[in-house]
């Protein structure tokens, strides 16, 4: 892909320094994390000091004043290393700060943003619920007013940085006869889990955020790929939330959590492209060293092909992921493009991390080779932020409401 068409030279200096980071001191312990499925807490805070979970946000505000193409290079780029710590990023950003930013009032962006941009605490998202996956209306988690304050009760699922993370957005019913109307959404805050890491490194706990009562994270998953992320579940117990803590107007909590989840997807894009990526690296440096009947591998077409189709398929990626990144950044509708990008490269991901493990042979299948672990992370990029079922329904509807119009 020519840069020149998505990039300006502060964006190729963002990839660049992402790339420095990721080599020196991602890829050395990237393989010890997803085996102990321990959080990179020494890696976050360097993330944090490079000024990476405030990618997209104002100087004003914490943030490191670039935009949303520079913020997508860096999830991608991480990617090719290792998909845990992109996510950490992606997960912070765009679920955990960005609503913050977008629905939030003066008041809410002064007082939660610069913690969350500057990485002194991390935020998250909790929209999914033991019954509410694909089917994010049908939220159980309630929200009852009583005169200044609500009261939250109910559990959400599969939430990044649910036990590290010290703010969270999260929807609940406030009025149960309005359906997804009925639907809004609170700031919540509370402890990180470790206090002791947090410490250790200076990042991830503000002791000026109150710790709100009956706001609790549950079990830690023991997950298949993303082994370095932080998931657990968020539990509401009695929770009183302050009025002021509601987040945009009454009743437009799904609304909201729907634009967040547009612009999501083409993080994961990003860093489903960068799994693709990655692995296709790995597999072309193997094939070229790797020799069999007395040549190098990749000289036999059966190597050679796969290789070929991989490359391609990333230009491919680029191009759907940049081209929805570049509509969002312009201020110009993108929920299309974002879920064309989304199920495209997630899709790729799998594709291309299969590829690589078998062009591997049997190291492909052991923890000496990053492909193992690539292709491990590869699969949730097709379940997370909407599952590639979900993404076709999302373009189908465009491409009818187009032909309609």
């Amino acid at each position: 892909m020519d840069d020149a068409l998505y990039f300006t030279e502060s964006h190729l200096a963002v990839r660049d320094m992402v790339r420095e980071f990721a080599r020196d001191h991602v890829a050395p312990v990237a393989g010890r994390h997803d085996a102990d499925s321990t959080f990179p807490w020494e890696n976050v805070k360097r993330m944090a000091d490079l000024g990476l979970l405030g990618i997209p946000w104002s100087e004003e505000l914490g943030g490191a004043g670039f935009d949303t193409l520079a913020y997508m290079l860096a999830i991608h780029e991480m990617a090719k290393v290792c998909a845990s710590h992109a996510i950490t990023i992606s997960a912070h950003t765009t679920l955990g700060t960005s609503p913050i930013v977008h629905f939030g009032t003066d008041a809410q962006r002064r007082r939660y943003v610069p913690l969350l941009a500057t990485g002194t605490v991390l935020g998250g998202f909790g929209l999914t619920e033991p019954g509410a996956g694909s089917d994010a209306g049908g939220t159980q988690t309630v929200a009852v007013k009583r005169g200044d304050h609500f009261v939250l009760n109910g559990v959400k699922r599969f939430i990044t940085h649910a036990g590290v993370g010290e703010v969270f957005i999260a929807t609940a019913v406030t009025d149960p006869s309005r359906g997804t109307k009925g639907i809004s959404a609170f700031i919540l805050t509370k402890e990180c889990c470790d206090l002791e890491a947090a410490a250790r490194v200076g990042m991830g706990h503000a002791p000026e955020l109150p710790a709100m009562a009956g706001f609790r994270a549950g079990r830690k998953e023991d997950k298949l790929g993303w082994r370095a992320s932080d998931t657990r579940e968020l539990i509401f117990e009695d929770v009183e939330v302050p009025a002021e803590n509601l987040l945009g107007e009454e009743g437009q909590g799904f609304l909201n959590f729907m634009r967040t989840l547009d612009a999501g997807r083409i993080g994961i894009a990003a860093l489903s492209l960068g799994i693709a990526e990655g692995a296709y690296e790995q597999a072309l440096r193997y094939s070229t060293e790797r020799k069999q009947f007395g040549q190098a591998i990749v000289n036999f077409q059966g190597v050679a092909f796969p290789l070929a189709d991989m490359a391609t398929e990333i230009e491919a990626g680029k191009h759907l992921t940049y081209h929805a990144a570049a509509l969002a950044q312009a201020g110009k509708p993108f929920g299309k493009e974002a879920a064309m990008a989304k199920l495209f490269c997630s899709e790729l991901a799998m594709r291309a991390t299969i590829k690589a493990v078998q062009l591997h042979g049997g190291y492909g299948y052991t923890r000496d080779y990053p492909v193992e672990r690539f292709m491990r992370d590869a699969k949730i990029c097709e379940i997370g932020e909407g599952t590639s079922e979900i993404q076709r329904l999302v373009i189908s509807r465009h491409l009818v409401r187009e032909l309609a119009a």
